[in-house]
This record gives C-alpha cells, sequence and structure tokens, in this order.
C-alpha cells in the first residue's frame, strides 16, 4: 500500500476526499484510500497518547497542577519555529465498533444507529490531537503548550443513520495556522464492505494554543503550501477567518438588522395583530404557528470529574454531547416527529466550565423553514454560593423534519425574540450556502 506521506501530492487536495491516497472524492471511496485497520490507533488510543504527552493527572486534585517549568520552552518569536507542511499533522483514528458489543452499546442510539453526541466528543478529542502533531518538535518530548478548542466552525452531516456495528475511520490535519490558532479539517467515513467507504461528515475546528498554564497565548508553528493544491487549502482557510471576522462585525449584539430584516420583522409582527381589535397590543398566532417562548427546552447539569479534559476543566466534546442531545429533545417534541441533524456550526466556546460548576442549558427554536428548523443552545454556569451567572458556549444546530408536510413556523413576539429569530435565519442560509443541494430539497 502506498505510503500517506508519499501519496500526499494526490492529496487533500479537495477537502471533501477521504485522505492522502484518495484519488476518488465524494461521498463514498475505496478500501485502498485508507491504511490498514489494523495499524490505526483507536480513539481510546488517542486519547492515552494526549495524556502522556501532556501529563494529566490521574486522579482529579482542584489544585492545579503547575507547568511553569516548561516555560522554557516556549518561542518568543513565531519565526523561531520550524515551518510545517500539511502532511506532518496528517494522522487517522478508528472507532472500533465492529467487534467489540462494550463499545457498540456506548454508542448506540434508540434508533439502532450511532448517537451524534459521542462522535461530538470524538472529534474534538481528534481535533486536539491534530493540532499537537502540527506543533511536536521530536518524537516523545512532553508539549509546553496547552491546546483548546476555541469554536467548532463548521459540522456537515452527510449519512443520517451511521451503522453501530461497522468501524468509522477519522482522518484529518491542519488547514491553516495563525499566529496562535490552526484550523484542522476532519472527515469521518464508514466502511461499507470489504472495499467501500461511506462519508458521514466534514468538520471544521479552530483550536487555540495557550501557555503551559493555560493564562496567555502562544504561537504555533507556521503552516505552508508544497503544491497548488495546498495554496487553495491555505487560502481557503484564510478566507474562513475572513468571513469569522465579518460574522462578528456583523453581529446583531453590535449592528441593527438590515433593511430585508426589517421588513421580514414587521411583516412577522404585522401577521400576529388582531385586526379587529385595531390595536398593536393584541396578538394572534396565526394558524399552523407556535409563539418562540413555547419552544424551549432546559436542562440542568452538575459537572463532576470524570467529565474533566486534560487540564483539569470540563471537556469540551461533553458539552457538546449534551447540547446537542437537549436539541435533539427540543427539536422531537417541537416537530413530533424523528429530527435529522443536518449541520452544526459557530459552537463558541467562551469560558472554560470547571469541575464543580452547575451549568444551565437552555435550547429553543429560533427560526423554521418549510421542513428546516434552527436551534439555539444557550450555555451557562452559575456559583452555588453567590449566584452570579456567566455564559460559556452558544451552540447553533440545523435540523430536518423526517414529518411529510412543513412544520409549524415559529413566531417571535419580542423584540429579542426577533433578533433570535434573524440570528437563525442568518445561520440556516449559511448552512443553504455551503450545501445548496439542501434548497432543492
Amino acid at each position: 500500500m502506498t505510503s500517506p506521506l508519499l501519496a500526499w501530492k494526490r492529496t487533500f487536495a479537495i477537502l471533501q476526499r477521504c485522505s492522502p491516497q484518495c484519488s476518488i472524492g465524494g461521498n463514498s471511496c475505496s478500501a485502498r484510500c485508507f491504511s490498514e485497520t489494523q495499524s490505526v490507533p483507536t480513539i481510546r488510543q488517542v486519547r492515552k497518547q494526549l495524556q502522556v504527552l501532556v501529563g494529566t493527572q490521574k486522579v482529579w486534585s482542584n489544585q492545579q497542577q503547575d507547568r511553569s517549568a516548561l516555560f522554557k520552552q516556549l518561542a518568543n518569536k513565531q519565526d523561531d519555529l520550524t515551518v510545517k507542511c500539511m502532511k506532518d499533522s496528517y494522522q487517522e483514528a478508528v472507532i472500533p465498533l465492529a467487534d467489540d458489543p462494550r463499545i457498540q452499546e456506548k454508542y448506540l442510539n434508540f434508533y439502532n444507529t450511532v448517537r451524534i453526541g459521542k462522535i461530538l466528543e470524538d472529534l474534538d478529542t481528534f481535533a486536539v490531537s491534530t493540532s499537537y502533531l502540527h506543533n511536536r518538535e521530536s518524537q516523545g518530548q512532553s508539549s509546553p503548550l496547552v491546546i483548546v478548542t476555541a469554536l467548532v466552525d463548521r459540522i456537515n452531516f452527510h449519512e443520517l443513520d451511521i451503522k453501530y456495528d461497522k468501524d468509522i475511520k477519522m482522518c484529518g490535519n491542519v488547514t491553516w495556522a495563525g499566529k496562535s490558532s490552526m484550523e484542522v479539517t476532519m472527515n469521518l467515513h464508514q466502511k461499507q464492505d470489504d472495499i467501500n467507504w461511506k462519508k458521514l461528515l466534514g468538520a471544521r475546528f479552530l483550536m487555540v494554543a495557550r501557555d503551559p498554564n493555560n493564562r496567555g497565548a502562544t504561537f504555533v508553528h507556521p503552516l505552508r503550501a508544497e503544491t497548488p493544491e495546498e495554496a487553495t487549502i491555505l487560502e481557503r482557510g484564510e478566507k474562513n477567518k475572513q468571513l469569522r471576522l465579518h460574522r462578528s462585525e456583523q453581529s446583531l449584539f453590535k449592528s441593527a438588522p438590515t433593511a430585508e430584516e426589517r421588513e421580514i420583522i414587521h411583516r412577522l409582527f404585522v401577521d400576529t395583530l388582531d385586526t379587529k381589535s385595531a390595536s398593536f397590543s393584541t396578538r394572534t398566532k396565526p394558524t399552523n404557528s407556535v409563539w418562540m417562548e413555547d419552544s424551549k427546552l432546559k436542562n440542568l447539569l452538575i459537572c463532576f470529574p470524570e467529565q474533566r479534559n486534560l487540564y483539569n476543566k470540563i471537556f469540551g466534546g461533553f458539552l457538546m454531547r449534551q447540547a446537542l442531545e437537549l436539541a435533539y429533545a427540543n427539536a422531537a417534541v417541537y416537530c413530533q416527529t424523528r429530527p435529522i441533524f443536518k449541520s452544526v456550526d459557530n459552537i463558541q466556546f467562551r469560558k472554560p466550565v470547571e469541575v464543580g460548576d452547575l451549568l444551565y442549558l437552555s435550547s429553543q427554536v429560533a427560526f423554521t423553514d418549510g421542513h428546516y428548523m434552527q436551534l439555539r443552545v444557550h450555555a451557562e454556569v452559575v456559583d452555588p454560593t453567590t449566584g452570579a451567572r456567566d455564559t460559556t458556549n452558544v451552540f447553533h444546530f440545523t435540523v430536518k423534519s423526517s414529518s411529510q408536510g412543513p412544520i409549524p413556523m415559529v413566531r417571535p413576539k419580542t423584540y429579542g425574540e426577533s433578533m433570535l429569530f434573524l440570528n437563525g435565519r442568518r445561520h440556516f442560509l449559511e448552512f443553504l450556502e455551503e450545501n445548496p443541494e439542501e434548497a432543492t430539497t
């Protein structure tokens, strides 16, 4: 079999492709696209390798581990670091579902398919591992970096029914690097038979590097392109950065709605007025509609040491799984049928969640269009001794109903709910832009 490194120039050229050996692309690939499963580490082995690399405490303690001695390994400027190429960070891992009933049961849901939330946990682990691989100086050396997930830029799901008894192959690499941040692009495929693999999803995470005590940013290795195809990937990474900046600048927390959006909100308002009363304060709900205030679902979690990550904070993958499963329940109650996750985007990790925190999760349907709905999950921690609240995460999910007809339209009542509606609409339009085939379904 051709070595992944020697075959790299046939590449990850189109990000839809599954591995360096892939020359097919699309959503189906042949067995030659991957290394033999037996030679690829499992995602559990990847986690254990990370624990050794970072020097994780085996037993949780509320005393933070002092890693100050590692500061001397940090670069004073980025130019001191070796410029890496994309093949340096490429890796594969397997979720071994085929032969182990214990693992199958952990991933199995009540539809006899795989729990998407468990996949999100594995993606977060794999993205951290890939980032460390990009910044590795030498084999076996402990890393001075603390690498955390800053943003889940986009996850697009291509397959609804992921088999619980077939191996899943993960592959990915760093596709863009800034001063202290990196974009990690990943693809997951599942074995269909002895020859074919089917693409399950594509994901893009933004990772950031911090100093050994996790108190400030530090430099990551620069990234260079070796081929025209890699140059295109790097350009795409830079474009993604600019899109994130533009999205932040146009946020409804900072800027007023556009003229088109103001027209939409006014029309929604007028549609809910009682024309008989000739009053702006009397509201009526149109047929096949739901008030946004009635589309909420909430949950409270106590954060235990079992859910900690490498740095004694609550694992970001665990938070994503909890948010997704709450959004699933919210969507199922709303559309009264099986909801299908199509995309996750712009999950922001604003603040770490500590062991012992009370974590409030609030999900609501923010926007609907035909069979689609956009859900927003807001996460905040509460200090039980003071009652103080602080937002830690905001999650956005695009979901499709499996019902025959369109789902009820969500209707905002207040100006704040109208902003949530417009924000949900923006996320949905971004989803359609990345997945134009969905606009016709």
